[in-house]
């Protein structure tokens, strides 16, 4: 059933011991959505937690400043950002089947949620919070304006991709007369590189490979490789946009193996191909220019079927 705003907002200011799921890989829009969330609650007076399936990464460390952990057994539990359950990855057993309100903005979204409140105009999940604060009238707090200005600024890369629309500037401005820190947010997801980074950059280049004429590039990052860069799983976070930035391809395609034989495939677009439906010819999703799936075999296969199914959607 899918939810108007203000109906979310109802359920969710008249709820107690709210559990707000992540999910796995965390970035920027599901962190700063579910810490955006339950700092909005935290100001309801509802009890909340935030629960991710994997380490959050150092860079997204300083959303968590003020937040308590509480135990409760939920009495509803909120996934932002998720648009499948399997990406709750490691929690999907628990709660993959018991999810109350899904907060999201995938076209992808696959309806698993009980309720579901989806923007589907929106850059980030973080819009859709913003949206909340608003109905709850919230005062403006700099903290929350961080988590949220963080997500949008993630999922819209820093406002250059193709889902930005004057809205997202619109609540990136007023987030900036709440007191986030616009500047700094910017400058450590966007223009701050660690060694691993850098290394990890250089071995995604040099393993790029070009098929279609030079309108597919795809670039694999197996766990030898990985573990010759010594990055971490944070380093990796942007590197997929990497290949499409290459002059003249319409789809560029990062492989990262994640264990022996599996691999996590990103796919991004320039024009006219539409990413969430190649991926979904693999069991995956997203949004019009960015989505994933997953594939399973050697390198060289998953290559391959990469590099078979992208053809017909270049034709």
């Amino acid at each position: 059933m899918e939810m108007t705003v203000k109906g979310a907002a109802d359920l969710l200011k008249g709820a107690k011991d709210v559990l707000i799921l992540c999910h796995q890989s965390p970035d920027g829009d599901t962190l700063g959505s579910g810490y955006g969330l339950y700092f909005c609650l935290k100001k309801l007076g509802v009890r909340a937690r935030v629960l991710c399936p994997d380490k959050i990464p150092e860079l997204f460390k300083p959303l968590l400043r003020g937040y308590r952990e509480e135990p409760f057994d939920p009495a509803l539990v909120v996934a932002v950002d998720i648009a499948d359950a399997k990406l709750m990855g490691r929690l999907c057993a628990q709660y993959g089947d018991s999810v109350d309100l899904c907060i999201d903005h995938h076209i992808s979204n696959t309806g698993y949620a009980r309720r579901l409140l989806l923007d589907r105009e929106a850059a980030g999940t973080a819009e859709v919070i913003f949206a909340l604060a608003k109905e709850w009238g919230l005062a403006p707090d700099p903290h929350l304006a961080d988590c949220l200005y963080t997500g949008i600024a993630t999922d819209s890369g820093c406002f250059k991709y193709q889902n930005t629309t004057p809205r997202t500037h619109r609540i990136a401005a007023e987030l900036m007369e709440w007191g986030a820190d616009a500047a700094e947010i910017n400058r450590a997801i966007f223009d701050t590189k660690s060694q691993g980074r850098l290394a990890a950059e250089s071995a995604l280049i040099r393993s790029i490979r070009y098929f279609c004429g030079g309108r597919l590039a795809v670039a694999v990052m197996d766990l030898a490789t990985i573990a010759e860069t010594g990055a971490g799983p944070a380093d990796f976070d942007g590197l997929t946009a990497l290949p499409r930035q290459v002059e003249g391809v319409e789809i560029g395609v990062t492989l990262r193996e994640r264990e022996p034989g599996f691999f996590k495939v990103s796919v991004r677009t320039s024009s006219y191909v539409d990413a969430s439906a190649l991926a979904a010819q693999l069991g995956g999703g997203g949004h019009i220019r960015a989505a994933g799936c997953t594939v399973r075999g050697t390198a060289d296969e998953a290559v391959e079927t990469i590099h078979q199914l992208a053809k017909e959607f270049l034709h």
